[in-house]
């Protein structure tokens, strides 16, 4: 009887052990936000969601809002609807925006680069609605497209009413979708050449000079940190949605609802180096990089170059085995008969399998604009198939 209840003993003492520290680290992880509404913490380059807490709450955004304001302008940019060094005059509209600034004025005119710089750094409202009036016609249309964006990313907990993140009835969003939206903006690596500018100036050198500093201090006190976003209202409170890059790994992360810009900033970092101490990618492909080719009769070159949209990984825990080896699969799509194709246009998808299993789907873009081929291009391209054919 002594020796059952010994050997019970010993069971129950083994049991405890093996599970405490399980127990333990999610206990831990609770501590990494605990003072937040709502948080995220994803990798980057393979969309897997490290962390979450509240992820689907919808809560008032602020100026993180501004997020996908930058996605539709960086999208306009490669799509060529506007250029970086295009100047643009300012609307009485866009000057009248209250709330953070960079107090531009009507009539003004100032470039998309520079109008970039003060929504990127420091949460210009009024540069914000000037960018959205040049892409769309009116900050009513660009909120649309904005709403639309959100339906295309089949994101289902967010709502936008303007492109600044003022307060407004039925404007909304989660951590998770911002993740997701900021994730999508981080497909444009050069949007961190903004976001990462601690300071600089606006008309430099003129008597209107303005300082900009950037809202996220993170940029400047952390090695690893080159943006996104802050954001504040009162309703809001303090949020960040945060990105940094170490080595071949990039993470965001979304902190809403703080107290402080001290706790919003402690949390952010916790989030961070929780990701970098525990997980490392293995990388696949850059952005841009070839993977197959596409030919079309009717356009007018005879083939074109299928390309990556994005940087893509997968993602492991950092000491654990290692599952097996990831194959590659591209589908190009069948829909080709209204040209043009836009450069950064969807033309197929590239899938990705462990042991079969779907572990991520990446769309794949043409590497620049398709277009028509002419009559007598068509000509010739039938003359030639015919004599190949025909010998």
């Amino acid at each position: 009887m002594k020796r059952l209840a010994i050997m019970i003993g010993i069971c129950f003492f083994l049991s405890i052990t093996s599970l405490s520290p399980v127990m333990a680290e999610e206990e831990d992880n609770k501590q990494l936000t605990e003072e937040a509404k709502a948080a995220l913490l994803l990798e980057r380059d393979s969309g897997k969601v490290l962390y979450e807490k509240n992820a689907h709450e919808k809560l008032p955004p602020a100026s993180m809002t501004k997020i996908m304001t930058l996605l539709l302008i960086m999208e306009a940019l490669e799509s060529e609807v506007i250029a970086l060094e295009e100047e643009i005059t300012i609307s009485e509209n866009a000057a009248s925006m209250g709330g953070s600034q960079v107090f531009l004025a009507a009539g003004e005119v100032m470039t998309v680069k520079d109008l970039i710089k003060a929504v990127a750094v420091a949460s210009g409202n009024d540069a914000s609605v000037a960018l959205a009036e040049r892409i769309a016609g009116s900050e009513k249309a660009f909120v649309k497209l904005m709403n639309d964006r959100v339906e295309q990313l089949q994101l289902e907990n967010s709502h936008f009413e303007n492109a600044s993140g003022l307060p407004a009835k039925n404007h909304y969003t989660t951590a998770y979708d911002m993740g997701m939206i900021a994730k999508e903006l981080l497909k444009y690596e050069e949007i961190v050449e903004y976001t990462s500018i601690y300071e600089d100036y606006l008309r430099k050198g003129e008597e209107n000079e303005f300082w900009l500093v950037n809202t996220n201090k993170l940029v400047h006190f952390s090695p690893y940190v080159d943006g996104l976003k802050t954001g504040y209202t009162s309703e809001a409170k303090y949020c960040l949605t945060a990105t940094a890059k170490k080595d071949d790994m990039r993470v965001v992360s979304v902190v809403m609802g703080a107290e402080n810009t001290k706790v919003r900033n402690a949390m952010t970092m916790n989030l961070i180096d929780y990701a970098f101490n525990q997980y490392e990618p293995e990388k696949l492909y850059d952005k841009g990089e070839k993977v197959a080719d596409l030919t079309l009769l009717h356009a007018k070159d005879d083939q074109y170059n299928v390309v990556t949209s994005e940087p893509i990984s997968l993602l492991h825990e950092k000491g654990k085995k290692q599952p097996e080896q990831s194959k590659s699969e591209v589908q190009i799509d069948d829909d080709f008969d209204t040209l043009p194709i836009k450069k950064g246009e969807k033309v197929g998808t590239l899938i990705i399998k462990q042991a079969d299993e779907i572990v991520h789907q990446s769309d794949l873009h043409v590497e620049k604009e398709i277009n028509k081929a002419d009559y007598m291009t068509l000509f010739k391209r039938s003359i030639a198939y015919i004599t190949k054919y025909s010998e």
